[in-house]
């Protein structure tokens, strides 16, 4: 499992993260809920080492990988699909499933049949230019190109974010036979209530950069939570 404990992150003189702890397991999702800029993404960072923690530990499997580089982690088995999806708009569909390959032996840097049967789409597209994709055809992209490493922690940060209502369904889907796979823990990022709500096993909500309110889900006061949702 996944345990982040007493995180502090800054950007500069700016405090982003305060004494957040969080824990994943696999076999679940884990929704981290709350509005733009209380966190979310920084937390997701010092989780996958792109910005580094000043204080407090992220433990994985029973390691401490708190100094480790994102690359290492990465390695490691932490895969994130981040906000705004950023694939490479210049590649090829298949050059960005591709470039998943980097943290995988040479004997197995090939891309599953169970990428196509996930997103279909993306196998009618393969020659095509990632930025020629629609906005929903990049969030599959990315999140096939995360599934590519073979994770044992996946990382999505919102991944509903500016999508169309009928590839959320289909990446509800995704997600849903995810977890019904049982070996690996799912980091969710939302701040679509019902999308997590429907999907989770147990949620944090954080606020001006700590958690709030966390627990499991059924188990949850949706009118507690949704008050830290409204603008």
């Amino acid at each position: 499992m996944l345990e982040a404990k007493n995180i502090d992150l800054y950007y500069g003189a700016s405090q982003a993260l305060q004494n957040v702890s969080l824990d994943a397991k696999v076999g679940e999702i884990t929704c981290v809920l709350g509005r733009n800029g209380v966190g979310k993404s920084s937390l997701m960072q010092s989780i996958t080492g792109r910005h580094l923690a000043s204080a407090g530990t992220v433990t994985w499997e029973g390691k401490d990988i708190s100094k480790l580089a994102a690359a290492d982690r990465a390695r490691m088995g932490i895969a994130y699909v981040p906000q705004g999806r950023q694939i490479f708009s210049q590649l090829t569909v298949k050059e960005n499933l591709q470039t998943g390959f980097a943290v995988l032996p040479r004997a197995e840097r090939k891309i599953p049949a169970e990428i196509f049967s996930l997103f279909p789409v993306l196998q009618k597209m393969l020659h095509r230019r990632g930025g020629d994709l629609s906005g929903g055809q990049q969030q599959q992209l990315s999140i096939a190109r995360a599934l590519i490493m073979k994770p044992r922690l996946l990382i999505l940060d919102e991944p509903t974010e500016g999508i169309q209502p009928s590839i959320i369904k289909d990446i509800h889907k995704v997600i849903t036979y995810l977890k019904g796979q049982g070996d690996m823990a799912i980091l969710l990022v939302e701040q679509y209530f019902e999308f997590a709500r429907d999907l989770g096993d147990a949620y944090a909500v954080m606020d001006r950069g700590q958690v709030m309110l966390s627990g499991r889900i059924k188990n949850m006061d949706e009118k507690e939570v949704r008050a830290f949702l409204t603008v």
